[in-house]
């Protein structure tokens, strides 16, 4: 079995076999790349992350190829592949193991990544080149050896309005290194749900590339599940362009895997583009979190925003950093960064680093952070009410995340409101919907319905 440690150029030709010339040199610049960079880059990070804890000697490197065997589906995640028949979706579970099922009507492209290179070989090689040189040591990785992942693409002025899935779980003893590219065309409109799950085994790991590409007046939404098995690893970049107008909603919840380490970057090139970041993680036991935001405006009127929130129990850790940039041309534009955690033993840690570089004038940015444990007498007053401590936790986290739950879809929202009673109650990850997640979402659709309230109680005639 190989491992991370023996990555080398031998192991890159043979995930490129039949490859064209120009992706086989870009892997093999992408590796060198990633021998020479370092965990991480920023020095003001170093002392903080962990994510040098993740031992190259443990990972097993999947096969190459679009041929590679696949794997097994745990047995609980076949209800959820179950309710996604007839919506478009795309499931992995292993390299070369692709289930891609996408209804004519939607007029759209999914397929799987290792297919791109022949079947839509421009819209590859223009993702691949927007991210070069890659921002850091593990988005080279995947530059240099990814073998899974798929391809979406939605042309100029289509509207979708169903999401699609795209559904990757790692068998047992599995690890996965992807690519996933969005391409947006102008004036169009989708929504992409990314569910990550693996088996409870040792020497996993997930290492992606998220690269959207999304066109002038488009409207792209994401949502990012990660609900790995606690012995996992998760190491996730994405990257995203925007031109004139476009707007991306990213909502991300991270729940499983031992380590964490996600890293968002919004590149807003195009005037009046913006993008919403929200992100939720739920630290239990020794997990740690290792969250990175960063807004770059490159043009006029753009704006930012990223809200991360971290639940930690236990010994768990989190890091949230982030950095709003605001270059030279990017007047009137707007930005915001804010990461809170809320620490529910005394145990737990979270750090937060947020940063600011503003390089013209007239602008508004700004960042926050907060780092604090549960309030005891918010806890009391809740006790004098008849409420346990255990429940007085759970309605002080309510609390917390309810600004943010907000901002999100009714579907997220209960997506998002599940998973969290799940960790809470040490039980499977998944968004199976059973009578629970489906009163979740019957409280979520009515919930905010402040209209339908006013209408309620004063009609005037």
């Amino acid at each position: 079995m190989q491992t991370l440690a023996g990555l080398d150029s031998s192991h890159v030709r043979a995930v490129s076999e039949g490859e064209p010339d120009w992706l086989a040199s870009f892997r093999q610049e992408a590796l060198e790349r990633y021998e020479s960079l370092p965990v991480e880059v920023s020095p003001l990070y170093t002392k903080y992350t962990d994510a040098g804890r993740l031992d190259p000697a443990m990972v097993a490197l999947p096969g190459g190829g679009a041929g590679g065997e696949g794997g097994g589906m745990p047995a609980f995640l076949k209800g959820r592949l179950g309710e996604l028949a007839g919506e478009a979706r795309m499931v992995q579970a292993g390299p070369g193991a692709n289930d891609v099922d996408v209804p004519s009507d939607l007029g759209i492209r999914v397929v799987p990544i290792m297919e791109a290179a022949s079947s839509m070989p421009d819209v590859l090689r223009g993702a691949l080149e927007s991210i070069r040189p890659t921002p850091d040591r593990f988005s080279a990785l995947c530059c240099a050896a990814f073998s899974s992942g798929s391809l979406v693409v939605i042309p100029e002025g289509v509207r979708v309005e169903r999401p699609v899935h795209l559904v990757e779980c790692l068998p047992g003893g599995a690890s996965s290194i992807s690519l996933t590219v969005v391409s947006a065309g102008a004036s169009s409109s989708a929504t992409v749900v990314q569910e990550a799950y693996s088996a409870d085994s040792d020497g996993q790991a997930r290492i992606g590339l998220f690269c959207g590409d999304v066109g002038g007046n488009a409207r792209l939404g994401v949502t990012t599940l990660q609900m790995m098995g606690a012995k996992s690893a998760d190491f996730s970049t994405r990257v995203s362009r925007l031109a004139a107008g476009a707007r991306v909603d990213w909502y991300t919840g991270l729940f499983g895997a031992s380590m964490s380490r996600y890293r968002t970057e919004y590149r807003l090139a195009g005037e009046g583009a913006s993008a919403a970041d929200s992100e939720v993680a739920f630290g239990s036991g020794s997990q740690t979190f290792d969250v990175q935001a960063d807004l770059r405006h490159d043009a006029p009127a753009t704006e930012g925003r990223v809200v991360e929130k971290s639940i930690l129990r236990g010994s768990s850790r989190s890091l949230f950093k982030g950095m709003i940039r605001i270059n030279e041309g990017a007047s009137k534009s707007n930005s915001f960064l804010s990461g809170r955690s809320i620490l529910l033993d005394p145990e737990a840690k979270s750090d937060a680093i947020p940063g600011l570089e503003i390089l013209t004038n007239d602008v508004k940015a700004t960042h926050s952070a907060s780092v604090a444990q549960i309030d005891e007498e918010q806890i009391f007053y809740l006790a004098s009410r008849c409420l346990s401590r255990a429940e007085a936790e759970r309605t002080i986290v309510e609390g917390f995340l309810e600004p943010l739950s907000r901002r999100m879809p009714v579907r997220v929202r209960a997506w998002i409101a599940h998973l969290v009673e799940s960790k809470w109650e040490g039980r499977q990850l998944s968004i199976n919907t059973d009578e629970e997640l489906e009163r979740l979402v019957e409280v979520e659709e009515t919930r905010y319905n402040e209209d339908a309230e006013i209408e309620q109680h004063y009609k005037y005639r």
